[in-house]
């Protein structure tokens, strides 16, 4: 599983079919021998943070809800941030990739707010076993490709599936072009 690190993206092909992941872009946090965890990035909620983690609402980027990351936990909430460029980590952040990092929920806002870009709050995690998702790699469920902090952090992520496909080099970019049903073409 060399290829997949923390702060790659995992972006679902047509032969995904497990319906949690369908045209699925999933940012990895963290990846080891035991397995790896990542977090969906385009599914939005309809639930507004403020509804759920209020004191997280004033801190989180726009659209300011709780996005699904994934089917594990659902109960539970992960939330990723973004440090500004002359920050240092404050209390609460743990670094994933460069700037990219988690932000734990039970530090209080006040001594977050003001070192982040970006936070955005996920409801559940994506989760695979030891060799798991190498298997699911080898079968072809998922391109592997480099992620950009501003991935995350989009106000609108319908159409992320599309643009990271899109910038990748050489073949790859072609598949950003495939029609939601292939029949149809």
């Amino acid at each position: 599983m060399s290829e997949v690190a923390p702060g790659m993206l995992l972006v679902a092909t047509p032969a995904l079919l497990d319906p949690n992941f369908a045209d699925s872009v999933v940012l990895m946090l963290d990846v080891d021998d035991s397995g790896a965890l990542g977090v969906i990035l385009n599914q939005p909620s309809p639930v507004p943070v403020a509804e759920v983690l209020a004191g997280w609402s004033e801190v989180v980027a726009e659209p300011g809800v709780l996005f699904r990351g994934g089917p594990v936990s659902t109960e539970g909430a992960l939330a990723v941030g973004l440090l500004r460029a002359s920050a240092e980590a404050p209390v609460g952040f743990k670094e994933v990739v460069g700037r990219l990092g988690l932000v734990d929920l039970d530090t209080p806002v006040e001594l977050v707010d003001g070192w982040l870009d970006g936070m955005r709050i996920f409801a559940g995690y994506a989760g695979w076993g030891p060799d798991q998702l190498e298997g699911e790699i080898e079968e072809g469920s998922w391109y592997v490709v480099p992620g950009e902090a501003p991935d995350v952090f989009r106000d609108d992520p319908s159409e992320l599936w599309r643009d990271v496909l899109r910038r990748q080099p050489g073949q790859l970019a072609w598949h950003s072009t495939r029609p939601v049903d292939p029949d149809m073409n």
